[in-house]
């Protein structure tokens, strides 16, 4: 059976890298791709995958976005197989998309077999977590360790997705060239990203910033 595969993301280049990694397996076709949350709902109705590969952080919304809009207008239908693929394994994130719907969520430094297992798995009828997202879940869900709403926090708020993506990978110690191959973007773009992420954050260099974010519990 083939896998039918829709991608949501809203960098090109990275759509580009996901598609050329699915093309290897014989068993799984890409069926479309969209950039932005209605063009993804729209392309979505349309092609009718197996699967959605769904980022969760675009504008407008994002992949939660995505997965409300796709339950408004599924008319009486089944709402596709939705697997949320992010750079971002905080639980905050993990926890809204799989609220809104999404059936598994992982990571972008998931090799391409891994993901294409994935793929497979929810197409089954699976869930699929890496062990650590997995707790997140279970411990939402259960009410055990509920995801506390965040405080007002004016500098972290003026971030965008992306800077925020890289500001995590900056807390985590990756360079910037290990930043631009997990993104999908370009060295001088990550450049770009950590310059507006320290003057926005008021950090007047690297080790601040780190410094800054793990007291935020951003890693």
């Amino acid at each position: 059976m083939t896998v039918r595969v829709f991608l949501v993301d809203d960098h090109a280049v990275f759509r580009s890298g996901v598609r050329a990694e699915l093309s290897r397996e014989a068993d799984m076709e890409v069926v479309g791709e969209a950039g932005s949350v209605p063009d993804a709902v729209a392309g979505i109705c349309s092609a009718r995958p197996d699967v959605v590969l769904l980022d969760v952080h675009m504008p407008d919304g994002g992949g939660v976005a995505v997965l409300r809009g796709l339950d408004d207008r599924r008319d009486g239908g089944s709402v596709p197989v939705c697997l949320a693929l992010s750079v971002s394994d905080a639980a905050e994130d993990v926890i809204a998309v799989i609220r809104a719907g999404a059936r598994g969520y992982v990571t972008k430094t998931i090799s391409g077999s891994e993901l294409a297992a994935g793929i497979r798995r929810v197409a089954g009828g699976d869930a699929v977590f890496s062990p650590r997202l997995a707790g997140f879940v279970l411990d939402s869900f259960t009410g055990r360790s509920p995801v506390p709403e965040p405080p007002l926090d004016p500098e972290l708020d003026s971030l965008t997705p992306r800077e925020l993506e890289v500001l995590r990978l900056l807390a985590r110690g990756y360079t910037y060239r290990e930043i631009a191959e997990a993104l999908f973007i370009s060295v001088k773009t990550v450049e770009t990203h950590a310059s507006n992420v320290l003057r926005k954050t008021q950090q007047s260099n690297r080790n601040a910033l780190t410094r800054w974010a793990h007291r935020r519990r951003i890693d």
